[in-house]
């Protein structure tokens, strides 16, 4: 009997997502054992395996193969390429993180530790040839191999390419897509999510467990994005274990965002979806996508992330994991160790501001370290004071505003446990100026009270007047810099 029920819900997630259980794999099995196969593909990446090997599929359509198991071929095959030219050319910074290197395209890699190298293509930074796998490969339980295809041109289209403007619909990304092989010393249960990709720490949170009252059923306001599409870009994995803006030129634009202004745009539109009084079954398949989404990131803060680089380049990544805590109801999801810091929190602090406003925003870091400023009138500001400014008002905040609403009406303000987040997303979406008179000369900018995202702000304004009330969490703190290196600091919020 349980043996048909685990067959039941291994079929239906997977139907569910979109994946047949057995037309991406070629089975070579002297027995009746339909899960023996001798190899596996997932997004045009194939696996071949020396035998006949125990394989099946997890919830979100990712691979997993029991081990040890020997890898005899990855196709498409890495290796180099005949001379080429590419074009690269230089971003607004008069920089770029591609050059042109015929070494490796459609590498594959383990990644044990987050970090700044890869082993995918060579024309990126950060490649190392010693991160690149060969073959035969003994892949071990209690790892994720990581395969990829190159892109043989460029520019690409951008994922995200249907919420961005003209300018940026093209993207400069060598890598086209990557799929995950999870090795895995025991049989998974038949409705486990993929593990995270990234270390060593495998651990299977399973799709039965979801507390689906958990989630809100909020009335639509505005037009909601199309369920079909925010399905497709959770489907594949996020790349994401390089800690720097270089990944931007990197990842795959099939699988996901290259720049953190639209991870956390995605993820606030997704969040609000899964959030609308609609049925469950229209909601099934984003939330799982979603929830995978914060299994891999817990996955990568356990094996050393952080996300502080950039002007925007980092946002997006803490809400994915508080999300699935709550909906696997896992607290072991929330046990990050303190190298896991989260741009939307190292940048919003509390102060007393040149007009009056008590929670502030700074720059942190990007091409170097970054001071505080608004805390002086614009008269007062230096060229990185100024910059600082223009990425206040163009890649944080209009990102963060369905997030912060739907951690609301989750009660989770005190799971995110940095109040001033919460505090300047207010700020910056409160319709009325009670600072009008203290700007002076200096009018409100014409970014705030909104987004990019016509369905986020319509949200906001139909819902954050209704979120439940509840306690903040009352741990203020300010991320500053010790000389070459950052430290939490006590951050008392100002009476206005």
């Amino acid at each position: 009997m349980n043996r048909i029920k685990n067959l039941f819900f291994t079929s239906f997630f997977l139907l569910l997502w979109g994946c047949p259980l057995d037309t991406t794999a070629r089975r070579n099995s002297p027995t009746d054992d339909p899960s023996l196969r001798t190899e596996v593909s997932q997004y045009g990446i194939t696996w071949t395996f020396d035998k006949p090997t125990k394989t099946g599929q997890f919830v979100n359509g990712d691979w997993w193969v029991l081990g040890p198991v020997n890898i005899v071929k990855i196709t498409p095959e890495a290796g180099p390429v005949p001379y080429e030219k590419l074009e690269l050319p230089l971003n607004h910074w008069n920089d770029t993180s591609l050059k042109n290197d015929t070494t490796l395209r459609n590498g594959s890699m383990i990644v044990l530790k987050v970090g700044g190298r890869h082993g995918y293509d060579s024309r990126a930074e950060g490649f190392s040839k010693s991160e690149v796998v060969t073959l035969p490969l003994a892949l071990q339980p209690n790892r994720s191999l990581i395969s990829s295809i190159s892109n043989k041109t460029l520019p690409v289209d951008n994922f995200a390419k249907n919420i961005m403007w003209d300018n940026e619909k093209k993207s400069q990304n060598v890598m086209k897509t990557a799929a995950v092989l999870t090795c895995v010393g025991e049989i998974p249960p038949a409705d486990a999510f993929r593990p995270p990709y990234a270390g060593t720490v495998k651990p299977f949170f399973q799709s039965g467990a979801i507390r689906w009252e958990r989630l809100p059923r909020l009335s639509p306001a505005g037009k909601a994005p199309s369920w079909e599409e925010f399905e497709r870009y959770f489907q594949r994995p996020w790349i994401d274990h390089l800690m720097s803006w270089s990944q931007q030129q990197l990842v795959p634009n099939e699988n996901g965002p290259n720049y953190g202004r639209e991870h956390a745009r995605l993820v606030s539109l997704a969040s609000l979806m899964v959030s609308l009084d609609v049925p469950r079954e229209r909601k099934e398949k984003l939330t799982i996508g979603l929830i995978q989404r914060g299994i891999d990131l817990y996955g990568l803060a356990m094996a050393g992330g952080y996300w502080n680089e950039g002007g925007g380049h980092s946002s997006g990544r803490k809400w994915p994991i508080l999300f699935a805590s709550l909906m696997l109801d896992e607290p072991q999801l929330t046990q990050l160790p303190g190298t896991a810091i989260f741009q939307e929190d190292t940048q919003t602090y509390y102060g007393k501001g040149w007009f009056g406003q008590t929670a502030l925003w700074w720059m942190i870091m990007h091409h170097g370290l970054r001071d505080t400023y608004e805390e002086k009138p614009p008269e007062q500001w230096e060229r990185w004071d100024q910059v600082s400014e223009s990425y206040r008002t163009c890649c944080n905040a209009v990102a963060w505003v369905g997030t912060a609403l739907v951690a609301r009406h989750m009660k989770a303000v005190q799971l995110w446990n940095h109040d001033a987040y919460f505090d300047y997303v207010d700020r910056w979406m409160r319709e009325d100026d009670p600072y009008a008179e203290a700007r002076g000369k200096h009018p409100r900018p014409e970014a705030e009270t909104t987004t990019f995202d016509p369905f986020a702000t319509e949200m906001w304004k139909a819902h954050r007047k209704n979120a439940p009330e509840q306690e903040m969490a009352g741990n203020p703190r300010k991320w500053v810099w010790v000389g070459q290196k950052g430290t939490w600091v006590t951050n008392p919020k100002p009476a206005e």
